[in-house]
Protein backbone atom coordinates (compact mmCIF):
# COMPACT_ATOMS: atom_id res chain seq x y z
CA UNK A 1 0.00 0.00 0.00
CA UNK A 2 2.90 2.37 0.95
CA UNK A 3 4.47 1.75 -2.45
CA UNK A 4 1.13 2.13 -4.15
CA UNK A 5 1.05 5.39 -2.53
CA UNK A 6 4.49 6.84 -3.39
CA UNK A 7 4.26 5.67 -7.44
CA UNK A 8 1.03 8.05 -6.99
CA UNK A 9 2.94 11.04 -5.38
CA UNK A 10 5.69 10.15 -7.72
CA UNK A 11 3.49 10.74 -10.79
CA UNK A 12 1.26 13.53 -9.25
CA UNK A 13 4.93 15.26 -8.85
CA UNK A 14 6.36 14.63 -12.18
CA UNK A 15 2.48 15.51 -13.73
CA UNK A 16 3.32 18.61 -11.50
CA UNK A 17 6.75 19.59 -13.12
CA UNK A 18 6.01 18.78 -16.56
CA UNK A 19 3.23 21.00 -16.54
CA UNK A 20 4.98 23.78 -15.03
CA UNK A 21 7.86 23.48 -17.64
CA UNK A 22 5.84 24.11 -20.79
CA UNK A 23 3.18 26.73 -21.52
CA UNK A 24 1.10 26.37 -25.09
CA UNK A 25 0.17 29.34 -26.83
CA UNK A 26 -2.77 29.67 -28.95
CA UNK A 27 -2.81 32.06 -31.79
CA UNK A 28 -5.92 32.90 -33.20
CA UNK A 29 -6.83 34.72 -36.92
CA UNK A 30 -10.39 36.09 -37.07
CA UNK A 31 -9.88 36.85 -41.09
CA UNK A 32 -10.61 34.41 -43.98
CA UNK A 33 -7.19 35.24 -45.38
CA UNK A 34 -3.75 33.31 -44.19
CA UNK A 35 -1.40 35.84 -42.31
CA UNK A 36 2.52 34.72 -41.83
CA UNK A 37 5.26 36.28 -40.14
CA UNK A 38 3.35 38.87 -37.92
CA UNK A 39 4.31 39.41 -34.94
CA UNK A 40 2.21 38.66 -31.86
CA UNK A 41 2.53 39.63 -27.70
CA UNK A 42 2.01 38.03 -24.56
CA UNK A 43 3.41 39.44 -20.96
CA UNK A 44 6.67 37.79 -20.14
CA UNK A 45 5.55 38.49 -16.60
CA UNK A 46 2.81 36.00 -16.83
CA UNK A 47 5.39 33.54 -18.61
CA UNK A 48 7.11 33.72 -16.04
CA UNK A 49 4.51 33.33 -13.36
CA UNK A 50 3.26 30.67 -15.53
CA UNK A 51 6.67 28.64 -15.87
CA UNK A 52 8.14 29.30 -12.42
CA UNK A 53 11.03 30.25 -14.09
CA UNK A 54 14.04 31.55 -11.93
CA UNK A 55 15.56 35.11 -13.13
CA UNK A 56 18.78 33.48 -15.04
CA UNK A 57 16.36 31.09 -16.74
CA UNK A 58 16.84 30.95 -21.05
CA UNK A 59 13.07 30.21 -22.49
CA UNK A 60 12.59 28.86 -26.51
CA UNK A 61 9.84 29.32 -28.62
CA UNK A 62 8.99 26.22 -30.42
CA UNK A 63 6.05 26.02 -33.33
CA UNK A 64 3.80 23.11 -33.85
CA UNK A 65 6.90 20.94 -35.35
CA UNK A 66 9.19 21.62 -32.80
CA UNK A 67 11.46 24.23 -34.69
CA UNK A 68 12.75 26.91 -32.83
CA UNK A 69 10.84 30.59 -33.57
CA UNK A 70 12.65 33.76 -33.26
CA UNK A 71 11.32 35.89 -30.00
CA UNK A 72 12.70 38.95 -28.11
CA UNK A 73 12.01 40.43 -25.23
CA UNK A 74 10.98 44.65 -25.30
CA UNK A 75 11.61 47.36 -23.10
CA UNK A 76 7.82 46.98 -21.58
CA UNK A 77 7.99 43.31 -20.50
CA UNK A 78 6.31 41.84 -23.94
CA UNK A 79 7.55 38.81 -25.54
CA UNK A 80 7.60 39.00 -28.88
CA UNK A 81 7.38 36.36 -32.21
CA UNK A 82 6.55 35.84 -35.24
CA UNK A 83 3.48 33.50 -35.96
CA UNK A 84 1.78 32.27 -38.80
CA UNK A 85 -1.45 31.65 -38.94
CA UNK A 86 -4.00 30.20 -41.70
CA UNK A 87 -7.51 32.14 -42.36
CA UNK A 88 -10.07 31.53 -39.98
CA UNK A 89 -8.02 29.36 -37.95
CA UNK A 90 -5.35 28.54 -34.84
CA UNK A 91 -1.76 28.14 -34.53
CA UNK A 92 0.11 26.85 -31.45
CA UNK A 93 3.40 27.32 -30.02
CA UNK A 94 5.24 26.55 -27.17
CA UNK A 95 7.51 27.71 -24.79
CA UNK A 96 9.19 26.09 -22.47
CA UNK A 97 13.29 26.33 -20.56
CA UNK A 98 16.09 26.05 -22.96
CA UNK A 99 18.94 27.36 -25.09
CA UNK A 100 17.68 30.18 -27.83
CA UNK A 101 19.38 29.87 -31.02
CA UNK A 102 21.46 32.97 -32.29
CA UNK A 103 19.11 35.53 -33.98
CA UNK A 104 19.87 37.61 -36.79
CA UNK A 105 19.63 41.03 -36.19
CA UNK A 106 16.55 42.28 -38.59
CA UNK A 107 15.19 45.56 -36.72
CA UNK A 108 17.58 48.11 -35.44
CA UNK A 109 18.86 52.01 -35.21
CA UNK A 110 20.25 54.57 -33.41
CA UNK A 111 20.35 58.27 -33.14
CA UNK A 112 23.43 59.58 -35.48
CA UNK A 113 24.88 63.04 -34.02
CA UNK A 114 27.07 63.12 -36.57
CA UNK A 115 24.70 63.15 -39.10
CA UNK A 116 22.61 66.24 -37.29
CA UNK A 117 21.05 64.24 -35.14
CA UNK A 118 19.29 61.78 -37.22
CA UNK A 119 17.75 58.85 -35.63
CA UNK A 120 17.37 56.35 -38.35
CA UNK A 121 16.03 52.91 -38.09
CA UNK A 122 15.30 49.90 -40.03
CA UNK A 123 14.26 46.08 -40.63
CA UNK A 124 14.40 43.81 -43.18
CA UNK A 125 12.64 45.55 -45.61
CA UNK A 126 12.76 49.27 -45.26
CA UNK A 127 14.73 52.58 -43.57
CA UNK A 128 13.48 55.54 -42.09
CA UNK A 129 14.80 58.50 -40.33
CA UNK A 130 13.42 61.61 -38.27
CA UNK A 131 14.69 64.60 -38.09
CA UNK A 132 16.60 66.47 -34.70
CA UNK A 133 17.56 69.30 -32.89
CA UNK A 134 20.89 70.06 -34.42
CA UNK A 135 18.98 70.03 -37.94
CA UNK A 136 16.58 72.51 -36.42
CA UNK A 137 19.11 74.59 -34.70
CA UNK A 138 20.34 75.59 -38.46
CA UNK A 139 16.76 76.86 -39.28
CA UNK A 140 15.68 73.67 -41.34
CA UNK A 141 12.61 72.83 -41.62
CA UNK A 142 12.23 69.37 -41.83
CA UNK A 143 8.90 68.21 -40.86
CA UNK A 144 8.38 64.99 -41.72
CA UNK A 145 9.88 61.56 -42.00
CA UNK A 146 12.43 60.81 -44.43
CA UNK A 147 12.90 57.03 -45.88
CA UNK A 148 15.82 55.11 -47.34
CA UNK A 149 14.86 51.97 -49.78
CA UNK A 150 16.20 49.16 -49.63
CA UNK A 151 16.75 46.05 -51.43
CA UNK A 152 19.29 42.51 -52.49
CA UNK A 153 19.67 42.41 -48.62
CA UNK A 154 17.98 41.47 -45.09
CA UNK A 155 21.03 42.76 -43.31
CA UNK A 156 21.06 46.41 -41.95
CA UNK A 157 22.57 48.97 -44.21
CA UNK A 158 22.14 52.22 -42.27
CA UNK A 159 25.52 52.29 -40.69
CA UNK A 160 27.34 51.78 -43.57
CA UNK A 161 25.33 54.21 -45.38
CA UNK A 162 26.24 57.00 -43.19
CA UNK A 163 29.74 55.56 -42.27
CA UNK A 164 30.26 56.42 -46.37
CA UNK A 165 28.59 59.76 -46.20
CA UNK A 166 30.13 61.72 -43.37
CA UNK A 167 33.96 60.15 -44.21
CA UNK A 168 35.93 63.42 -43.55
CA UNK A 169 38.66 62.16 -45.21
CA UNK A 170 36.89 61.28 -48.55
CA UNK A 171 35.15 64.78 -48.00
CA UNK A 172 38.71 66.64 -47.60
CA UNK A 173 40.07 65.03 -50.53
CA UNK A 174 36.76 65.89 -52.60
CA UNK A 175 37.11 69.51 -51.56
CA UNK A 176 40.87 69.43 -52.60
CA UNK A 177 39.77 67.77 -55.90
CA UNK A 178 36.58 70.30 -56.76
CA UNK A 179 39.19 73.00 -57.10
CA UNK A 180 41.31 71.69 -59.99
CA UNK A 181 38.97 68.30 -61.74
CA UNK A 182 35.48 68.95 -60.47
CA UNK A 183 34.26 66.49 -62.88
CA UNK A 184 36.45 63.52 -60.94
CA UNK A 185 35.50 65.53 -57.63
CA UNK A 186 31.71 64.85 -58.35
CA UNK A 187 32.95 61.35 -59.31
CA UNK A 188 34.51 60.51 -56.14
CA UNK A 189 31.30 62.15 -54.51
CA UNK A 190 28.57 60.10 -55.73
CA UNK A 191 30.65 56.85 -54.92
CA UNK A 192 30.21 57.77 -51.09
CA UNK A 193 26.63 59.74 -51.96
CA UNK A 194 23.81 57.96 -49.60
CA UNK A 195 21.36 59.51 -52.48
CA UNK A 196 22.81 57.25 -55.08
CA UNK A 197 22.21 53.27 -55.49
CA UNK A 198 25.03 51.21 -54.88
CA UNK A 199 23.67 48.22 -54.53
CA UNK A 200 21.39 48.05 -51.42
CA UNK A 201 19.32 50.93 -51.74
CA UNK A 202 19.34 54.93 -50.92
CA UNK A 203 17.76 58.16 -50.05
CA UNK A 204 15.71 59.33 -53.35
CA UNK A 205 12.91 60.67 -51.17
CA UNK A 206 12.06 64.28 -51.27
CA UNK A 207 10.50 65.67 -47.04
CA UNK A 208 11.61 69.66 -47.10
CA UNK A 209 8.59 71.10 -45.06
CA UNK A 210 5.84 69.07 -44.99
CA UNK A 211 4.34 65.80 -43.78
CA UNK A 212 7.31 63.87 -45.68
CA UNK A 213 6.64 60.26 -45.65
CA UNK A 214 3.39 60.32 -42.63
CA UNK A 215 3.89 62.39 -39.82
CA UNK A 216 0.63 63.29 -37.91
CA UNK A 217 -0.38 66.75 -37.09
CA UNK A 218 -2.74 68.52 -35.38
CA UNK A 219 -5.00 71.23 -37.17
CA UNK A 220 -6.67 74.32 -36.11
CA UNK A 221 -9.06 76.38 -38.27
CA UNK A 222 -8.20 73.79 -41.05
CA UNK A 223 -4.40 74.83 -40.63
CA UNK A 224 -1.95 71.98 -40.14
CA UNK A 225 0.10 72.31 -37.31
CA UNK A 226 3.75 71.62 -38.69
CA UNK A 227 5.64 70.03 -35.65
CA UNK A 228 9.14 70.74 -36.37
CA UNK A 229 12.51 68.36 -35.25
CA UNK A 230 12.19 66.46 -32.36
CA UNK A 231 13.59 67.74 -29.23
CA UNK A 232 14.84 64.37 -26.96
CA UNK A 233 15.03 60.99 -28.22
CA UNK A 234 15.05 57.28 -26.36
CA UNK A 235 16.00 54.15 -27.80
CA UNK A 236 13.79 51.93 -26.22
CA UNK A 237 14.26 48.29 -28.35
CA UNK A 238 16.88 48.00 -30.37
CA UNK A 239 16.26 44.25 -31.80
CA UNK A 240 16.84 41.92 -33.02
CA UNK A 241 13.05 41.58 -33.87
CA UNK A 242 11.82 44.62 -32.90
CA UNK A 243 12.77 48.72 -32.73
CA UNK A 244 11.07 51.47 -30.72
CA UNK A 245 12.29 55.17 -29.76
CA UNK A 246 10.12 57.48 -28.27
CA UNK A 247 10.46 61.33 -29.53
CA UNK A 248 9.31 64.46 -27.79
CA UNK A 249 9.02 67.22 -29.72
CA UNK A 250 9.46 71.19 -28.66
CA UNK A 251 6.82 72.09 -27.18
CA UNK A 252 4.29 74.13 -29.54
CA UNK A 253 1.66 76.76 -29.63
CA UNK A 254 -1.82 75.42 -29.88
CA UNK A 255 -4.82 78.51 -30.16
CA UNK A 256 -2.61 80.46 -27.87
CA UNK A 257 -1.57 77.57 -25.25
CA UNK A 258 2.04 77.04 -25.46
CA UNK A 259 2.77 74.32 -23.30
CA UNK A 260 1.44 71.31 -25.60
CA UNK A 261 4.17 68.93 -26.02
CA UNK A 262 3.84 66.29 -28.44
CA UNK A 263 4.94 62.56 -27.90
CA UNK A 264 5.31 59.77 -30.71
CA UNK A 265 6.45 56.28 -29.75
CA UNK A 266 7.54 54.61 -32.96
CA UNK A 267 7.81 51.12 -33.58
CA UNK A 268 9.27 49.23 -36.36
CA UNK A 269 9.05 45.09 -36.53
CA UNK A 270 11.18 42.70 -38.46
CA UNK A 271 8.91 41.45 -41.74
CA UNK A 272 6.71 44.58 -41.96
CA UNK A 273 6.54 47.49 -44.31
CA UNK A 274 5.08 49.91 -41.84
CA UNK A 275 5.73 51.61 -38.46
CA UNK A 276 3.37 51.85 -35.69
CA UNK A 277 3.12 55.00 -34.18
CA UNK A 278 1.23 56.03 -31.12
CA UNK A 279 1.40 59.85 -30.81
CA UNK A 280 0.24 61.97 -27.72
CA UNK A 281 0.02 65.67 -26.82
CA UNK A 282 0.39 66.41 -23.28
CA UNK A 283 -1.63 70.00 -21.86
CA UNK A 284 -3.98 69.70 -24.70
CA UNK A 285 -7.22 70.98 -23.43
CA UNK A 286 -9.69 70.21 -26.20
CA UNK A 287 -10.58 67.62 -28.83
CA UNK A 288 -9.29 68.90 -32.08
CA UNK A 289 -8.80 66.97 -35.49
CA UNK A 290 -5.27 65.05 -36.72
CA UNK A 291 -4.52 64.19 -39.72
CA UNK A 292 -1.67 61.82 -40.98
CA UNK A 293 -0.51 63.31 -44.21
CA UNK A 294 1.83 61.84 -47.16
CA UNK A 295 3.66 64.78 -49.16
CA UNK A 296 2.43 64.83 -52.93
CA UNK A 297 5.02 65.20 -55.52
CA UNK A 298 2.81 65.34 -58.67
CA UNK A 299 -0.32 67.18 -58.66
CA UNK A 300 -2.34 64.34 -60.33
CA UNK A 301 -0.46 61.48 -59.09
CA UNK A 302 -1.97 58.38 -58.60
CA UNK A 303 -3.38 58.30 -55.00
CA UNK A 304 -6.13 55.95 -52.95
CA UNK A 305 -7.57 57.58 -49.71
CA UNK A 306 -10.16 54.54 -48.43
CA UNK A 307 -11.37 56.42 -45.13
CA UNK A 308 -14.00 53.62 -44.52
CA UNK A 309 -11.48 50.50 -45.18
CA UNK A 310 -8.78 52.78 -43.02
CA UNK A 311 -6.13 53.08 -45.31
CA UNK A 312 -4.04 55.41 -48.20
CA UNK A 313 -2.18 55.25 -50.82
CA UNK A 314 0.49 57.19 -53.07
CA UNK A 315 2.73 56.74 -55.97
CA UNK A 316 5.85 58.72 -55.33
CA UNK A 317 7.97 59.51 -58.27
CA UNK A 318 11.36 59.48 -56.78
CA UNK A 319 14.37 62.12 -57.08
CA UNK A 320 16.64 61.88 -59.42
CA UNK A 321 16.68 59.37 -63.03
CA UNK A 322 15.38 55.65 -62.88
CA UNK A 323 15.07 55.43 -59.01
CA UNK A 324 12.22 53.56 -59.96
CA UNK A 325 8.89 54.24 -58.09
CA UNK A 326 8.22 54.65 -53.65
CA UNK A 327 4.80 53.19 -52.81
CA UNK A 328 3.68 55.30 -49.64
CA UNK A 329 0.94 54.00 -47.44
CA UNK A 330 -0.91 54.64 -44.00
CA UNK A 331 -3.52 52.27 -42.16
CA UNK A 332 -5.70 53.29 -39.34
CA UNK A 333 -6.61 50.59 -36.72
CA UNK A 334 -9.94 53.41 -35.70
CA UNK A 335 -12.22 55.05 -37.96
CA UNK A 336 -11.00 58.04 -39.87
CA UNK A 337 -13.62 60.69 -40.53
CA UNK A 338 -11.91 61.67 -44.07
CA UNK A 339 -9.33 60.74 -46.13
CA UNK A 340 -8.53 63.60 -48.95
CA UNK A 341 -6.22 64.51 -51.20
CA UNK A 342 -5.33 68.80 -50.29
CA UNK A 343 -3.30 70.94 -52.75
CA UNK A 344 -1.42 73.39 -51.65
CA UNK A 345 -2.21 77.04 -52.78
CA UNK A 346 0.67 78.19 -55.46
CA UNK A 347 2.12 80.57 -53.02
CA UNK A 348 2.08 78.18 -50.14
CA UNK A 349 3.20 75.53 -52.81
CA UNK A 350 6.75 77.83 -53.41
CA UNK A 351 7.21 77.77 -49.19
CA UNK A 352 7.33 73.54 -49.32
CA UNK A 353 10.10 72.98 -51.97
CA UNK A 354 7.35 73.37 -54.49
CA UNK A 355 5.87 70.03 -53.13
CA UNK A 356 2.26 70.02 -54.75
CA UNK A 357 0.16 69.18 -51.35
CA UNK A 358 -0.67 66.24 -49.29
CA UNK A 359 -2.43 62.95 -49.20
CA UNK A 360 -4.34 63.25 -45.56
CA UNK A 361 -6.40 61.30 -43.25
CA UNK A 362 -8.53 63.02 -40.59
CA UNK A 363 -9.53 62.18 -37.17
CA UNK A 364 -10.06 63.43 -33.72
CA UNK A 365 -7.58 63.65 -30.94
CA UNK A 366 -9.15 63.27 -27.95
CA UNK A 367 -7.02 65.17 -24.88
CA UNK A 368 -5.56 62.67 -22.44
CA UNK A 369 -5.75 59.76 -25.34
CA UNK A 370 -3.06 57.84 -28.24
CA UNK A 371 -3.62 58.60 -32.17
CA UNK A 372 -1.90 54.97 -33.27
CA UNK A 373 -1.81 54.71 -37.08
CA UNK A 374 0.71 52.94 -39.30
CA UNK A 375 2.62 54.41 -41.86
CA UNK A 376 5.53 53.00 -44.45
CA UNK A 377 6.58 52.24 -48.24
CA UNK A 378 7.59 49.83 -50.70
CA UNK A 379 9.80 50.28 -53.67
CA UNK A 380 9.35 49.35 -57.22
CA UNK A 381 12.84 47.88 -57.33
CA UNK A 382 12.48 45.44 -54.20
CA UNK A 383 9.70 43.06 -52.90
CA UNK A 384 6.36 44.50 -54.02
CA UNK A 385 6.56 45.62 -57.99
CA UNK A 386 3.39 47.48 -58.75
CA UNK A 387 1.21 49.44 -57.28
CA UNK A 388 -1.88 47.04 -57.49
CA UNK A 389 0.18 44.74 -55.32
CA UNK A 390 0.94 47.78 -52.82
CA UNK A 391 -2.93 48.43 -52.74
CA UNK A 392 -3.74 45.08 -51.87
CA UNK A 393 -0.76 44.85 -49.18
CA UNK A 394 -2.33 48.38 -47.51
CA UNK A 395 -6.09 46.77 -47.91
CA UNK A 396 -4.97 43.53 -46.28
CA UNK A 397 -3.10 45.24 -43.99
CA UNK A 398 -5.55 47.79 -42.95
CA UNK A 399 -7.93 44.42 -42.11
CA UNK A 400 -5.30 43.01 -39.75
CA UNK A 401 -4.68 46.09 -37.74
CA UNK A 402 -8.79 45.94 -37.28
CA UNK A 403 -8.68 42.52 -36.80
CA UNK A 404 -5.11 41.77 -34.84
CA UNK A 405 -4.25 38.17 -34.15
CA UNK A 406 -5.82 36.97 -30.40
CA UNK A 407 -3.56 35.36 -28.44
CA UNK A 408 -4.42 32.97 -25.20
CA UNK A 409 -2.18 30.93 -22.58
Amino acid sequence: MKKLLLLCLTALFCFACSDSKTLTVTVTNPLSTDRSGEMVELSMAEVSNRLKLADTTQIVVLNVEGEQVPYQITYDDKLIFPATVAANATATYTIQPGTPEDIEVKACGRQYPERLDDVAWENDLVAFRAYGPALQARGERGFGYDLFTKYNTTEPVLESFYEKELNQDVRANIAELRKTDPKAASELGNSISYHIDHGYGMDCYAVGPTLGAGVAALMVNDSILYPWCYKTQEVLDNGPLRFTVRLEFPAMNVKGDTTVVETRLITLDAGSHLNKTAVSYSNLKETLPVVTGIVLHEPDGAVVADAANGYMTYVDPTTGPDNGKIFMGAAFPAAVKEAKTVLFPAEEKKQRNNADGHVLAVSDYEPGADYVYYWGFAWDKADIKTAEAWNQYMADFAQKVRHPLTVSI
